[in-house]
């Protein structure tokens, strides 16, 4: 699509784009913390802030305080009935249930138009019947649904080794980390004390005025089991149905078996193993909330339960008397995206907040062996993680960045530097590619279980994070000679798609991917000569908005006809412009176009307004707002425009 904006450089751009630029940088020196690091709020969806509240009420840490404040807060966000799982997007089925528990729970009545309208907007989209499965073991915990409409997990698969397609490492990080605490709650629930919350209404063929049938959890599970038809032919997914059936019937035999015992006890010292020092585990909320509870099942509220609440009391926000919950938080990653931008725009390695910044991060490195090693033993310890404590899960993305950012400030402590390189290159996948924190991380078979109906259970190599990882190589002078560096290049190359762009799994979508590529690639040396390269350029420029940005929705993962569309955003902008820029689109009119709209966008504090989640969890299914991509990413973008422009003019 042809933009508005001229390819000629009008008179005075260049300044336009350098105050641009300062406003951004003393933005950023305001907003650094004491400690050194950049972080921004990570926005997610309502369901965690719901769950928040469960996991309180089933701890039995109930306060009216923090209640009223999450009530206030989903009153605050609903959205024609119901709860998005991302701005702009259609009420979700899962989240409006829980939204509209988490309100029952905390005395909102049934009556409340508010809840009439969630319940009417959960019965359109499918009603309790077509519920994930994590949102039926959260009925099921508050006593509303029986344990028979959740599929069976025995305890003893924490037993199995490694190299059994269905052990638990078999599961991607994030993954591991929240079922091995599930095995435990699903054996053994915690007791709930309160009222179980009323479900009936969410059946999906109820009319309004109809009475409720029966608030019995046996009938309503027998609902959910029996609207869901069985696999038509024989299949690795009807294999596991039979397999839960058998499970479910064995259950007092099981539940009284030594191994069951075993079981337990390898789980509870599993946990206790990867307790992290902020009292977490994996640095996200479902793992941090099954671990807590977990543990309160099998030791009561012990130093470690008190301290896995801690942590998730320390991802509450609260503002004009609301609360909601992160899911995540992400230092890791906001604070060297940050470097680079502040570097690209002519920060100095030795500038205070860069050096700050530096020390943090250094602090920051896993020298632990931990869950990652299991597929990748000739990896040394040495990455980085996204979160504050989280050194059982350093990942790949965040180490190729962190990297090039203390590269860039000139930190020269080459134990450090190259053990995070080593751990980098030894979790190259076989493919040539690299997944985000596991190795090999690629049995289907375990995608297949009844229980595994919500996200991603597996962490393939993805072009995003290959890109990343090659671009750090490119910087630090790899050459075409480097192994590594050559198996990454071919994994990309064939993950470009036919119209030329690529995926993106860890932002929206193919504008993220396409930008994460072109950047690698042209730091590698490629350019517009490439037709490789022209084609993804040109997909770029095709998808650019009549405004002169670009924007990508979170629908794009689900129904293709949004591939690159959406409303303009700054960070979708940002990415567009510097992909352009990669492959050699200095001074063309979609460029210019994207560069006006940042700055015609740009607040008076020097930061970008941003509603729209441009950050993805798992596609089709759970979707991130990082606060400061609106921020960090048209720095880094206007930085680059501006030092391509002086290379041409002092050409």
């Amino acid at each position: 699509m042809q933009t508005m904006h001229s390819p000629v450089i009008e008179t005075g751009f260049q300044e336009r784009v350098s105050q641009a630029i300062e406003h951004s940088i003393h933005y950023f020196l305001r907003s650094q913390t004491p400690a050194g690091y950049w972080v921004g709020e990570l926005e997610t969806n309502a369901a965690i802030t719901a769950e928040y509240l469960f996991f309180r009420r089933l701890l039995n840490r109930v306060d009216p305080t923090i209640e009223q404040a999450v009530v206030r807060e989903l009153l605050a966000t609903q959205v024609d009935g119901g709860w998005p799982l991302f701005y702009g997007g259609q009420p979700d089925l899962n989240v409006t249930l829980e939204a509209s528990v988490a309100l029952q729970i905390a005395g909102v009545s049934a009556s409340h138009p508010a809840q009439q309208a969630a319940a009417a907007c959960v019965r359109r989209s499918g009603g309790l019947e077509r519920t994930r499965v994590f949102t039926r073991i959260w009925l099921a915990l508050l006593g509303s649904l029986s344990w028979t409409a959740a599929p069976s997990m025995p305890p003893e698969l924490v037993l199995f080794p490694a190299s059994f397609p269905l052990s638990i490492y078999r599961f991607a990080s994030w993954a591991r980390s929240t079922i091995v605490p599930l095995l435990v709650i699903m054996d053994q629930p915690p007791q709930y004390s309160g009222p179980a919350p009323l479900i009936n209404q969410f059946l999906a063929d109820r009319v309004p005025d109809e009475p409720l049938k029966s608030s019995d959890p046996d009938w309503l599970a027998g609902r959910i089991v029996g609207r869901r038809p069985p696999p038509s032919r024989l299949s690795t997914r009807s294999l596991f149905l039979v397999l839960d059936r058998l499970i479910k019937g064995s259950a007092p035999l099981l539940r009284r078996s030594p191994l069951r015992q075993r079981a337990l006890r390898a789980a509870r010292e599993w946990l206790l193993e990867h307790q992290e020092a902020d009292g977490g585990w994996g640095g996200i909320q479902p793992a941090m909330v099954n671990s807590t509870l977990a543990l309160f099942v099998l030791d009561g509220f012990s130093t470690a339960v008190s301290k896995g609440l801690q942590a998730m009391d320390d991802f509450a926000l609260s503002s004009n008397g609301r609360m909601h919950i992160q899911s995540c938080v992400s230092p890791g990653w906001d604070t060297p995206w940050t470097m680079l931008a502040l570097s690209e725009a002519g920060l100095p390695p030795g500038h205070p907040a860069l050096q700050r910044a530096a020390r943090w991060l250094l602090d920051q490195q896993s020298c632990l062996r931990s869950d990652w090693s299991v597929f990748a033993s000739q990896a040394p310890a040495g990455g980085w993680s996204f979160e504050f404590a989280n050194v059982h899960y350093p990942d790949t993305d965040d180490t190729a960045l962190v990297l090039q950012a203390l590269s860039c400030v000139g930190v020269t402590n080459q134990q450090v530097l190259a053990a995070g390189r080593s751990w980098l290159l030894g979790m190259q996948n076989p493919d040539g590619g690299w997944a985000a924190f596991d190795r090999q991380n690629t049995t289907r078979l375990v995608a297949h279980i009844p229980f595994c109906d919500f996200g991603e259970v597996l962490d393939p190599s993805s072009a995003d994070v290959t890109a990343h990882v090659l671009e750090y190589l490119a910087r630090c002078g790899e050459g075409p000679d480097n192994l590594h560096l050559q198996r990454g290049l071919t994994y990309l190359w064939g993950e470009q798609e036919a119209d030329g762009a690529w995926y993106g799994r860890w932002g929206v979508n193919y504008v993220y991917g396409t930008c994460a590529a072109l950047c690698a690639l042209g730091a590698l040396g490629f350019n517009q000569g490439d037709a490789r390269l022209r084609a993804a350029a040109d997909w770029l420029e095709v998808h650019q908005n009549p405004d002169g940005g670009w924007g990508e929705s979170c629908l794009s993962y689900t129904d293709p006809a949004w591939r690159g569309r959406g409303t303009s955003t700054a960070s979708q902008t940002a990415w567009a412009v510097m992909g352009l820029l990669a492959a050699g689109k200095v001074g063309d009119g979609a460029v210019l176009g994207g560069v006006h709209w940042l700055l015609e966008h740009q607040r008076a504090d020097g930061a970008w307004d941003e509603p729209y989640f441009t950050g993805t969890g798992f596609p089709g299914d759970f979707y991130i707002n990082y606060h400061e991509y609106r921020n960090y990413f048209p720095l880094l973008a206007l930085a680059k425009v501006r030092n391509v422009l002086v290379e041409v003019r002092h050409g």
